[in-house]
């Protein structure tokens, strides 16, 4: 028999989530592993828990949504578990925090402010952070941010202050304009361009790319993944059909290659 009653599936979304609250809450107190946790070291694991809900959700596998949306929510209830232990905060006051910023940066919806569209939203949401005593509109852009994820989120506080190109024409000559450089790096008379330039120029590439993908609505990480998983997929049977011929990748020429490359994309 077990030690504890174990609770009963909640009827409704606030029955559910009272269930989770008792589940955590015994572990916590009982489980060798659940009781040794620290914010510190459940940190690595929730962002584990991040990008493999990220990879569910690229991969439109709702299952595997629904699942790691549940270890998600675990991992933050069980801060707040701890914080609560270490009377900083409880849960309740995390909810009740986040409800109150919803409701504050959003007067369209529970105030008298009138807006028209996405944007008049966005930036109205920039102005109340600033207000809230942000001092700075890039202030909340994580450091910690992937450097790709942080070029698109930045770009986007920039342009809900109104710091942004006119048309998207424009955008893709600064695209042109960055290729350029970029290319001229390589066209020195030595031949060899100057590391610290060409890695800059390069940056300044990436970031005017991202911009222009935000202009034609694509996310830029989305649209990187899925050709990283592409090439993997590709590259696997690529493997697997050298394999099936006895041979090894680097016993392969590239024509050789290039035929099961084909087969793939095929």
């Amino acid at each position: 028999m077990p030690n504890n009653p174990i609770p009963a599936p909640g009827a409704d979304p606030s029955a559910a989530f009272l269930r989770l609250l008792e589940v955590l809450n015994t572990l916590r107190a009982e489980c060798p592993w659940d009781k040794k946790q620290t914010m510190e070291s459940l940190r690595h694991l929730t962002i584990e828990e991040t990008y493999e809900l990220s990879d569910a959700i690229l991969e439109q596998d709702t299952d595997e949504v629904k699942k790691e949306l549940g270890d998600l929510m675990m991992h933050l209830v069980f801060y707040a578990r701890i914080a609560e232990e270490q009377q900083q905060f409880d849960i309740t006051q995390v909810l009740n925090g986040v409800c109150e910023k919803l409701v504050n940066r959003h007067p369209h919806i529970y105030g008298d402010t009138e807006v028209q569209t996405e944007e008049d939203v966005k930036r109205n949401w920039e102005q109340i952070k600033l207000r809230e005593g942000n001092t700075s509109v890039l202030g909340g852009v994580p450091a910690s941010l992937p450097a790709l994820v942080k070029a698109s989120r930045i770009q986007e506080k920039a342009r809900g202050v109104g710091f942004d190109w006119d048309n998207r024409q424009q955008v893709w000559e600064k695209v042109e304009e960055e290729l350029q450089e970029f290319k001229n790096e390589f066209n020195t008379d030595g031949g060899i361009p100057d590391q610290d330039r060409a890695e800059s120029e390069f940056g300044d590439l990436l970031f005017s790319l991202i911009n222009y993908a935000r202009f034609v609505n694509i996310n830029p990480e989305n649209a990187l993944e899925k050709t990283n998983k592409k090439f993997i997929k590709r590259f696997q049977h690529l493997e697997q059909r050298a394999a099936e011929k006895g041979k090894s990748l680097s016993e392969m020429t590239l024509a050789e290659m290039d035929v099961y490359w084909n087969e793939a994309k095929g």
